[in-house]
């Protein structure tokens, strides 16, 4: 070994952000015998999404993710997974179908800073690892090797509510245009916790009538449900194509690097993707650069053209998907091939990227030297001003007061 690839091997690998692409970078490195050193202006991984949960996806690609994990040294039994073959899939006129596959769709975790999460998870392995975990620190990327921080900007943004209940578990996928303009609004139940969530791909004023109003919906549509709302809780996405993913020796993954889902938010295999082989880079194992561009990259400008798509549909057009979507999967006796058929790079969504889709993203010169493309984040259109229900109206006053009462009662504490 020259003495240039024994200081190499020696110097310590600096990563901002403590999210899933920087722990999962850390895991990796760390189990090889690097040094590493995690930085992150939070108090904790996974104070971000606290309480939220998220979906595990399998149908980007044909290999099962946690077979994946499994090869990079991430422990899957370490965090509290729940498998789901069935979703209950809302139609825009209310009617609800069940959309399956014998497979497993997907997975659904908990993000957060209680122990059975899948942040704590991979937190606990990294240290286990050997890696230095700094919080509250913050760091400049040009310091660092790896940059794995969250959201700069808005392209879209989600409302949730916390509840319990005592209704089984289920996740719901729902279009409609009016309660989640642009997007889609979801249900997750979960062992007794709930999370419903509307997420808006166009710019309102009011923002928590939307989720007000998808409240009072599943109150109406699953009057079992009988939730006892917690807290609410939201969140930003901020979507981007980079022109290159690794810029002045500097490796970019997850949000950061703008691998993500543009269509629905299913970004957590992205991330941890990018992460791990940002670091088989740094251990000369892969060409970080070729291997996004080769396994990611195609997936996530599929996904643009999808996002263009949605966004210039309505409530008809919703309908007509999620009435093929149950056509294709009488057929079949399989509702997966389906969503695999739309999240996978074609010759339509090629078209659609390249003369329609890539053209809306606004370029942007970052301050650590970078070329990257925004979506922006779309401005309102006539049919989002409607009069709230009664209903909404309802769901929105309990929570107000059941907020003023915490408030009250913690200030009596002090």
């Amino acid at each position: 070994m020259s003495s240039d690839e024994a200081a190499d091997e020696a110097e310590s690998v600096h990563i901002m952000g403590a999210g899933l692409s920087g722990l999962a970078a850390a895991i990796t490195l760390a189990n090889a015998g690097r040094e590493v050193h995690v930085h992150d202006i939070r108090e904790d991984s996974g104070a971000r999404f606290d309480g939220d949960f998220q979906g595990l996806e399998n149908w980007t690609s044909d290999s099962d993710f946690v077979d994946e994990l499994a090869t990079w040294g991430i422990d899957l039994s370490d965090f509290k997974t729940t498998d789901f073959h069935t979703i209950d899939l809302i139609h825009p006129d209310d009617e609800i179908t069940k959309a399956w596959s014998p497979k497993v769709a997907f997975r659904v975790v908990e993000r957060g800073t209680e122990s059975h999460t899948i942040d704590q998870s991979m937190k606990r392995q990294a240290l286990a690892a050997g890696a230095n975990l700094h919080y509250k620190s913050r760091v400049d990327p040009e310091d660092c090797h790896i940059v794995a921080a969250g959201p700069k900007d808005t392209s879209a943004l989600a409302f949730c509510e916390v509840f319990e209940t005592s209704y089984p578990n289920t996740v719901a996928f729902h279009f409609n245009d009016k309660l989640a303009p642009g997007a889609y609004a979801y249900m997750i139940v979960i062992d007794g916790v709930g999370l419903i969530c509307s997420c808006l791909w166009r710019k309102q004023e009011r923002n928590e009538r939307f989720l007000n109003e998808t409240l009072a919906w599943y109150d109406k549509h699953y009057p079992e449900l009988e939730r006892k709302s917690v807290k609410r809780i939201g969140g930003k996405g901020d979507f981007t194509l980079n022109r290159r993913y690794k810029v002045n020796g500097r490796y970019y993954v997850g949000e950061a690097g703008g691998l993500q889902d543009f269509m629905w938010g299913f970004g957590m295999r992205y991330a941890i993707t990018s992460g791990v082989l940002a670091a088989q880079d740094i251990l000369g194992e892969c060409d970080y650069e070729t291997e996004v561009r080769r396994r990611l990259l195609p997936t996530v400008r599929t996904s643009v053209s999808n996002r263009w798509l949605m966004n210039r549909v309505s409530n008809r057009s919703f309908k007509r998907l999620a009435k093929a979507w149950m056509k294709d999967q009488e057929k079949r006796q399989d509702g997966l091939p389906f969503i695999e058929k739309m999240f996978r790079p074609d010759a339509f969504r090629w078209l659609v990227y390249n003369l329609f889709a890539r053209w809306v993203l606004k370029r942007v010169d970052t301050d650590d030297g970078r070329v990257i493309h925004r979506l922006p984040y779309r401005g309102a259109l006539k049919r989002d001003e409607w009069k709230p229900s009664e209903e909404g109206v309802a769901v929105g006053e309990r929570w107000k007061q059941q907020r003023r009462k915490k408030s009250r009662a913690a200030a009596e504490e002090e």
